[in-house]
């Protein structure tokens, strides 16, 4: 499976290290182009490569993760349908952190608009970039990861891919229910550090 990651600010740069420090292969991609990566490329090791959004975008499994405002110009003209997408984004933007009006949806609700065909997953979102960087095995247990989706198929691979980077898996069921409760802000398990133990 191909993976890659559109994004590489604090979450997106997260998620690649958490690939890397389990061998798994992955592309990344910003907006500034492949050489503005180079010394992230070159910090975690030969398993990531940089690469173009266009690149990314053809991957099997696509993680993004970008500014909430930024999203609809980064996903433009990017076709990801047919393809797994997680997303690890959260209706707010930094520094400030404030909430964007999303008029009773849910961001995946919106996200999933964003991504037309696409088998939409929301992962990766409810932990800090800082806490989700690091090694999820210790505390006495292994750090919990929660993932929200329609389709069953998609979320196993996802679930798969995760549980094989160290963490254990939660599955909070659909796109709108599991992906509300997960959602920063508002949501009851966002910003949680949970330790499943043995």
């Amino acid at each position: 499976m191909q993976i890659g990651i559109l994004g590489a600010g604090h979450i997106g740069t997260a998620i690649a290290r958490t690939l890397a420090r389990a061998g798994i292969a992955v592309s990344i991609a910003n907006s500034r182009g492949p050489q503005s990566l180079a010394p992230l490329v070159a910090e975690l090791g030969p398993s990531v490569t940089a690469a173009t959004p266009e690149q990314v975008a053809q991957a099997d499994l696509v993680f993004v993760a970008i500014g909430w405002s930024k999203l609809p110009q980064a996903l433009k003209g990017l076709d990801l349908s047919g393809r797994i997408v997680v997303d690890a984004n959260n209706p707010i933007e930094a520094p400030e952190f404030k909430p964007f009006d999303l008029h009773g949806r849910t961001s995946s609700e919106v996200f999933a608009d964003l991504v037309p065909g696409a088998r939409v997953v929301k992962a990766l979102n409810h932990l800090l970039a800082e806490v989700l960087g690091t090694d999820p095995r210790g505390h006495g247990g292994q750090r919990v990861l929660f993932v929200s989706g329609d389709d069953a198929a998609a979320k196993a691979e996802v679930t798969a891919l995760l549980q094989g980077t160290g963490y254990a898996v939660i599955d909070l069921g659909g796109l709108v229910e599991g992906g509300r409760i997960q959602q920063f802000p508002g949501g009851p398990l966002a910003v949680q550090h949970l330790v499943k133990q043995a």
